[in-house]
């Protein structure tokens, strides 16, 4: 392990605890010697990290409000893979705040997981996701969060146009295609909506509240029990 991630574990182990832990049992945990420990305490406390306590005693990190703390190799990938995806597959903005977050991210990561973002296996491409996609997928994404009743155009797979109010609930990415999952008030019931079918998108002024039985969450577990009673039929 090396000494910035041994830090930034260390630190884990320490902040928020009621009890102080010794030096021995980090040095344990961390598979290093306690002269290791002592002299990585002295680096924390020089550089301004609250440590308390002493040798022979043990140490502790009191209540503080301290920043995330290093990522895995394994969970760096997946946040980079993630941000690939955002980027190829959902809308400018949202790739805009993806980006950021990791570019602060690797601000404070040693020089050797710095470079995994260009020796990644994992590429996004997003050639089928044109900027009309792309813009129905923000203003589905923003009618979301606020609760919104959005106005849609739709042309089904027989290319019939049909005009409907929707509740949206949430976004589905079936690898190739986006779904909006929402509640259809003309249907009164739950449907799915391709992007790339959707003609238009209206916000209108009225917003809508979820239920016990009107939201994603629910939307999803009925998927699960017919998926399961297909599987066993």
């Amino acid at each position: 392990m090396h000494k910035s991630e041994r830090l930034f574990q260390l630190v884990n182990l320490l902040k928020g605890r009621k009890v102080a832990v010794t030096a021995k049992q980090l040095a344990e945990r961390l598979n290093v010697s306690e002269r290791t420990i002592y002299r990585d305490i002295q680096n924390l406390q020089t550089s301004g990290v609250p440590v308390e306590g002493e040798a022979g005693i043990g140490y502790l990190i009191s209540d503080c409000d301290l920043p995330p703390m290093m990522f895995s190799s394994q969970e760096l990938q997946a946040l980079l893979i993630g941000s690939r995806m955002l980027e190829a597959w959902t809308d400018p903005e949202q790739a805009k705040h993806a980006q950021s977050a990791i570019a602060k991210i690797e601000a404070v990561l040693p020089t050797r997981l710095k470079q995994l973002n260009d020796s990644l296996p994992y590429y996004a491409l997003g050639f089928s996701h044109d900027e009309t996609c792309q813009a129905h997928n923000k203003a589905l994404r923003e009618a979301i969060e606020a609760k919104n009743h959005l106005l849609m155009t739709y042309q089904d797979a027989k290319q019939e146009i049909s005009e409907r109010t929707i509740e949206p609930l949430g976004l589905v990415y079936w690898g190739g295609k986006w779904t909006v999952i929402a509640f259809c008030l003309l249907r009164s019931a739950y449907r799915e909506f391709r992007l790339d079918r959707v003609v238009s998108l209206t916000a209108l002024d009225s917003h809508f509240e979820h239920g016990t039985e009107k939201n994603l969450a629910h939307y999803i577990e009925l998927v699960k029990a017919a998926a399961c009673h297909n599987e066993n039929t």
